[in-house]
């Protein structure tokens, strides 16, 4: 269809324009910001009692649940290329670290110094859509790889630390969210319990590891779009604290999410990286007009108006994350 074609459009402009970068040296602007200061693994965290417990809403923790995630499972993509930069799991760290660095994680209200620097800059803002959004793709994987047992037997129960406002909008612990969002919960689950799965069958003397990428992929996109479809009206309201190009971006990017799912589009580190180039450097404001932005580069236009162009085919078609799940 020409949904999918101007898809496919758009993703081939960003592998050629990217084959020119080269993917063999390590900069420090690949990763995201902080990452070598954040937890590596859970008791990296503060324990107190008989709990880990992990604040979601200062932006070091909640990229230290990620990092976990990639550690992990880092040897079920060793297969794929040295150092786990073929690990999928990338895309969420990556896109988390490009919304700290474009202050999307800040308080757009600006009622509080939340996320600036003359403020808190690592506090994350329980009133920025993107911030709310992304908690269901940081927090709920890591709490589906905790009930999938990825981590192995813990000693300690997790906790999420709840922001002082809006608790209701979370949940924060396994059994909480087990209880409040099993669906949700049930597909980050299956993606976990996919890569333990190909451990099992590994173990056997006559059977090698029946680890697919392509499976994994399936699996990760189909919890991901599961993660934003919930979340998408969950949050909508959080988008009047925004200018109205930044909104429609948000909602933009929401929609797009789908169709780059459907392409099983991989997110490993240099792939997410190199897509990243061309997503917008600062936050939208009143006066943008998609695709003359004056301080945007040429393919960012091109990315931003492609995204619109399937976000309003999406609303005349009836067709939307919020109808698929």
């Amino acid at each position: 269809c020409g949904i999918h074609a101007l898809l496919l459009v758009t993703a081939a402009t960003l592998n050629s324009e990217a084959a020119i970068r080269g993917k063999n040296t390590v900069r420090e602007d690949v990763y995201p910001p902080l990452w070598d200061s954040a937890p590596e693994n859970l008791l990296d965290f503060s324990v107190e009692g008989d709990k880990i417990v992990i604040n979601a809403w200062n932006y070091r923790e909640r990229l230290g649940a990620y990092k976990t995630l990639l550690n992990a499972s880092a040897k079920y993509f060793s297969p794929f290329g040295s150092q786990n930069f073929a690990n999928i799991l990338w895309g969420l760290p990556l896109q988390h670290g490009w919304q700290f660095h474009t202050g999307r994680l800040a308080d757009p209200s600006s009622v509080t110094s939340c996320g600036y620097k003359a403020g808190d800059l690592l506090c994350i803002s329980i009133r920025s859509w993107w911030a709310c959004m992304n908690y269901y793709l940081s927090i709920i994987p890591f709490l589906g790889a905790v009930e999938a047992g990825l981590f192995g037997e813990l000693p300690y129960e997790i906790e999420i630390i709840p922001p002082e406002e809006l608790r209701e909008d979370f949940c924060y612990s396994v059994a909480d969210c087990r209880s409040r969002i099993p669906k949700l919960m049930d597909e980050w689950k299956a993606y976990f319990e996919y890569l333990l799965s190909t451990d099992q069958k590994a173990d056997s003397p006559t059977t090698q590891s029946s680890f697919s990428l392509d499976d994994a992929l399936h699996h990760m996109w189909k919890a991901h779009v599961a993660s934003v479809a919930h979340a998408l009206p969950k949050f909508r309201e959080r988008l009047i604290y925004l200018s109205d190009p930044e909104a429609n971006f948000g909602e933009d990017w929401a929609s797009g999410v789908d169709f780059i799912a459907a392409t099983h589009f991989s997110t490993d580190l240099w792939n997410t990286h190199r897509f990243q180039a061309f997503l917008p450097q600062r936050m939208l404001v009143e006066g943008d007009v998609i695709p003359f932005i004056h301080d945007f580069s040429p393919q960012q236009n091109k990315v931003l108006f492609s995204l619109s162009a399937l976000y309003n085919t999406n609303k005349l078609t009836g067709m939307s994350l919020i109808n698929i799940y």
